[in-house]
């Protein structure tokens, strides 16, 4: 499923046009991401968490001429599921 196919499907489900629907997505996209960049955890009860990593400098190889490279530290988002959602995941 991609973005639009989500705004639609909240659209119907709750009734709204999909202006409305891309909106509240939009919204919450955003103020999701101003969170975490202040370093808070972002908890969305029965679905999961999301929280900034640090990930410290590590070396790499890369494929293409096998020529050892540093990969510099870097900040990842990392995700855990929620209980609800592993149980409808797990059902299925």
């Amino acid at each position: 499923m991609n973005k639009a196919e989500l705004i639609e499907q909240i659209a119907e489900s709750s009734g709204v046009t999909k202006v409305t629907a891309k909106k509240a997505l939009d919204s919450f996209l955003t103020n999701m991401g101003k969170a975490m960049q202040q370093g808070e955890r972002v908890i969305v009860s029965g679905f999961g968490s999301f929280h900034i990593s640090e990930r410290a400098e590590q070396t790499g190889r890369n494929p293409q001429t096998g020529e050892t490279i540093s990969i510099p530290a870097h900040k990842v988002v990392k995700f855990r599921p929620g209980k609800k959602l592993r149980s409808v995941v797990m059902e299925s």
